[in-house]
């Protein structure tokens, strides 16, 4: 494409919104997958499967590895992304309602319009913030209940996690991928990285893995396969090709699939409120997706390049 500008609702953005959007939809499946089919009480070691494996698998396939400054990159952004990230999500899940926990979580894209303009050097907008802070209100109503309780240390960790895997986004999209190099290599170094941060982290606190029977081990393939490996690979496409605020908000998506989930498998109500929230939420989600432009968008690279897993 040359000279070209790309609007928001021509069929190659819509297409690559909807497969970035396919990962947090799919993340929205892990509460419900870890409660039914993973043993209780080792949240971390879910997390390292659905990293580690799938990250070395992929360098398996591509045969490609980072190369000079990219060696320190990937692993930053690994540990931003998957292995910080983690442990702070589960933490605050443990010591909070998942609604406050979920709703903590939603804050990102507020935090990743801050980063934008410190590191990206986009102008400021109020229009970002005001819809960024609907998402919130949204998530809040589909899924904080009645006896919502608040933990210094959990709000911390939820915060904490937001801010880390917002950090992450946006240096994501500030260094973009090396030419010559897929999504998929790119998404598998971080997986290892994360994995590898996750490895010590997990057997200093949870101790032995568990006893894995066959449920278990068909939820641990889906997060590590589905969850880990392709839902990663589109993530990582995503933000390298859309706007970074566009796809921040799209991870709005991760606690209303949960919510539906709990309602269509675990049994658990929808009312008025958590509709209404729904509304909002997706309201703020369209409008990050129709947000104007301040300049075109420069031309996309040819998306399936060496290293990429065909």
């Amino acid at each position: 494409m040359r000279n070209q500008t790309i609007s928001p609702a021509s069929g190659g953005v819509l297409a690559r919104t909807a497969m970035t959007a396919f990962a947090p939809m799919v993340w929205g499946t892990t509460y419900v997958v870890t409660t039914e089919l993973l043993p209780p009480g080792h949240p971390l070691f879910a997390g390292l499967l659905r990293a580690l494996p799938a990250g070395l698998i992929t360098l398996a396939f591509t045969r490609v590895l980072p190369r000079g400054t990219w060696w320190l990159k990937a692993a930053v952004l690994g540990v931003l992304n998957i292995g910080l990230f983690f442990p702070l999500l589960f933490t605050a899940a443990e010591r909070l309602p998942g609604g406050v926990a979920a709703t903590l979580g939603a804050t990102q894209p507020m935090i990743v319009a801050v980063l934008a303009v410190l590191i990206l050097r986009e102008r400021p907008s109020g229009r970002r913030f005001v819809w960024g802070a609907v998402g919130v209100v949204g998530v809040g109503l589909v899924v904080i209940g009645p006896n919502a309780a608040f933990d210094f240390a959990g709000i911390v960790a939820g915060l904490g996690g937001a801010a880390s895997m917002a950090l992450g986004i946006t240096l994501t999209k500030r260094w973009g991928r090396p030419e010559g190099v897929g999504p998929t290599a790119f998404a598998g170094w971080q997986l290892t990285a994360g994995g590898l941060f996750l490895l010590p982290v997990t057997f200093l606190v949870e101790g032995a893995p568990p006893a894995i029977d066959g449920g278990a081990a068909l939820g641990y393939l889906w997060l590590g396969l589905i969850g880990g490996l392709l839902s990663y690979v589109l993530w990582f496409r995503g933000i390298t090709t859309l706007p970074v605020n566009s796809v921040a908000v799209l991870g709005l998506l991760s606690p209303m699939v949960a919510a539906l989930l709990g309602a269509l498998v675990l049994g658990q109500t929808l009312g008025p409120v958590q509709l209404v929230g729904f509304a909002l939420a997706l309201a703020s989600i369209v409008a990050a997706q129709l947000a104007p432009r301040t300049r075109p968008d420069a031309p996309v690279r040819d998306l399936v390049t060496e290293g990429t897993v065909r």
